[in-house]
């Protein structure tokens, strides 16, 4: 195991889909030349060249629209919004079209597309830049929502948002991005829809997503403090919602 950065993480994680699939490639604001606005592209125009890691005009309905025409002819666009709060402007190339394009097609039009990108508050970004999404999203039949709570399974869970056929929006909490975990070495995924206990217990549970769990487990602390046991479930994918940890956990409880 080696321990490195949120952000390492989902430069790793783009990369190597990338090298493995020549269908695969990025677009958005500052993802080339930049490095991207959090630094979580570093390296990936050097190594992989402008047409493979595009740099975008800032014009979210323009290249979201892009993404799903291009999902629709072979392609596997991993798209990042420099904040989903932009998301806004392309939401109804998201809605309208990457999430219900294969159903509307019977089937005939897979897209395997990827909406990546910070979301929620973070320092001194005011109200228009703080807003969490992840209920919007989860509500749109034909989207799979991911929102991961560790650098481990940051990796683990895009690279499987990246293989998946579907459209599959994947948020990353602003104040995450410096958070260092261990990662394996190898390859290795996650499967999405899948929940974590990520603390056992016996008297309460705790269900939650993203940065939100870290501050579950030091309200589980305190609760220890006074002899009570608290389990905490990462969702880690809000849709589809993993319904059977969280039946499986009012079943011990009871």
């Amino acid at each position: 195991m080696r321990t490195i950065q949120f952000r390492e993480a989902i430069c790793e994680a783009m990369s190597e889909e990338m090298r493995r699939d020549e269908s695969i490639y990025l677009m958005g604001e500052e993802v080339a030349e930049y490095n991207g606005a959090y630094k979580a592209s570093k390296g990936m125009l050097d190594e992989f060249g402008p047409k493979r890691v595009i740099d975008t005009p800032i014009a979210e309905l323009g290249f979201a629209g892009i993404a799903v025409g291009s999902a629709m002819n072979g392609n596997r666009p991993i798209v990042e919004f420099m904040t989903f709060n932009f998301s806004l402007v392309g939401i109804d190339q998201i809605i309208n079209n990457a999430a219900k394009m294969r159903q509307m097609s019977a089937g005939q039009f897979p897209m395997p597309m990827v909406f990546r990108g910070p979301t929620a508050s973070a320092g001194q970004l005011g109200a228009t830049h703080s807003q969490a999404f992840e209920n919007w999203f989860a509500n749109t039949p034909g989207l799979k929502v991911v929102v991961p709570s560790t650098v481990y399974d940051a990796k683990g869970l895009l690279k499987s948002a990246i293989r998946d056929n579907d459209p599959v929006i994947f948020m990353e909490s602003e104040q995450m991005y410096g958070d260092k975990g261990e990662v394996p070495e190898g390859e290795y995924t996650i499967p999405l829809g899948v929940a974590d206990i990520k603390r056992e217990g016996t008297d309460v549970t705790i269900v939650s997503f993203g940065k939100i769990i870290k501050e579950a487990i030091l309200a589980a602390d305190e609760l220890a403090k006074e002899n009570i046991s608290c389990e905490i479930i990462d969702l880690r994918t809000v849709r589809p919602m993993d319904y059977d940890a969280i039946l499986n956990s009012v079943k011990k409880t009871n």
